[in-house]
């Protein structure tokens, strides 16, 4: 078996989707809020220093939705966002996805009668005038 069967999915994504050797994304990994993520610094570097533009697009495409669309620890791309982002890259669509996680997080405030709502109004808007 080869190294790359045993290697935990999360780091793998990472690997892929930023181009970057297993030793550059395994010590940038960190535990934040019970779930692993990655720094922005660290994909912001990739962005700065990467050769290859597609991968600075797809760091950068990332980023947008750990940072702004589906934000968790603050300043940090979460495991749940880089599995989303692979999937974008096979054509499954991010709509329902989004849509599901907007109506979750606004029903969560509505419960507890205060919070806020985290998430891209500029994109919800923008779905919605394509849509209706």
């Amino acid at each position: 078996m080869t190294r790359a069967v045993n290697m935990p999915t999360f780091l793998k994504k990472l690997m892929n989707i930023t181009g970057m050797s297993e030793q550059w994304v395994t010590v940038r990994i960190k535990q934040k809020e019970g779930s692993k993520c990655i720094p922005w610094k660290s994909l912001k570097d990739s962005i700065l220093t990467h050769p290859e533009v597609r991968k600075k697009v797809d760091v950068f495409a990332l980023s947008i939705y750990g940072l702004v669309i589906f934000p968790k620890a603050l300043g940090h791309v979460d495991e749940a966002v880089t599995d989303l982002f692979d999937r974008l890259d096979k054509r499954v669509t991010p709509i329902l996805a989004i849509l599901a996680e907007t109506f979750r997080l606004l029903s969560a405030c509505r419960k507890v009668g205060e919070g806020r709502f985290i998430g891209c109004a500029q994109l919800l808007l923008s779905w919605f005038h394509s849509h209706f």
